[in-house]
């Protein structure tokens, strides 16, 4: 049994997940942190890692990157694995979480769903097959009440199509201050905000005469819930490292 401490529980992904983990025979929520902290709770919750005394196996984050230093504190202290997935961590940020994963396990996913991560393959699949012959541009589209933009999946899955680009592409977020032609060495970024859309990613290839288009769609959160839960279960066996989707698809 992988017992987990939820961190942000009073929030939306943490309320799903808290409702998910009751169809896992594998795993328990132990405790729970946020600063709002309920009168009532399936389990306790704390407005601080440092107020907790609890026997656990994994933390799973999904609050806001203001509270990272406290956990990668509380991970140093405890040992504690980490399965981080709140979005919009600064560059700075994402160096000391690679610094910490030197001393504990810690699982670092911008998007948490099967189906993401295999358009992520696809994408950088085509690209290779491309080269720098097709414009690439992505589209993605979230819910009104998301305060990131682009979003974390939309950064992912940019990444990984530079990174088997021959020459390192520009980002570019906004296009309209721009009175030039487009060069072939970046790629297009593009945010939607509206209604309760739950995630949509789009990846475009544009060539000559042509256009490849690799698409994702969220239909709940519930996704994202099982997706952590399952990371969790397989970071609490791990030793220290920086592990992400690909690593737990493999195992």
């Amino acid at each position: 049994m992988t017992r987990i401490i939820m961190s942000g529980c009073t929030g939306k992904m943490g309320r799903v997940i808290t409702a998910a983990v009751k169809e896992k025979a594998d795993c328990k929520i132990v405790a729970g942190i946020d600063l709002r902290v309920p009168e009532q709770s399936e389990y306790p919750v704390f407005s601080s890692p440092e107020e907790m005394q609890i026997e656990a196996d994994v933390v799973i984050d999904f609050s806001n990157p203001t509270a990272l230093p406290s956990l990668l504190r509380y991970a140093e202290k405890s040992g504690m694995p980490m399965v981080l997935c709140t979005t919009g961590y600064s560059e700075l940020q994402v160096a000391e979480i690679k610094e910490m994963s030197q001393k504990v396990p810690i699982f670092y996913s911008g998007n948490m769903s099967l189906g993401i991560n295999l358009l992520i393959e696809l994408s950088k699949k085509a690209a290779q097959v491309f080269g720098n012959a097709f414009d690439v541009e992505i589209v993605e589209k979230h819910h009104n009440q998301k305060i990131d933009a682009p979003s974390g999946t939309a950064l992912m899955i940019a990444d990984s199509i530079s990174s088997v680009m021959e020459e390192s592409p520009k980002y570019v977020y906004d296009r309209h201050s721009f009175r030039h032609a487009r060069t072939k060495n970046e790629i297009g970024i593009h945010s939607v905000r509206g209604g309760s859309i739950v995630g949509e990613h789009e990846v475009i290839f544009a060539g000559h005469d042509e256009i490849l288009t690799i698409s994702h769609s969220a239909q709940s959160k519930e996704i994202f819930a099982m997706g952590a839960l399952n990371a969790a279960v397989f970071l609490a066996k791990q030793k220290p490292g920086l592990y992400a989707m690909s690593d737990m698809l493999r195992d």
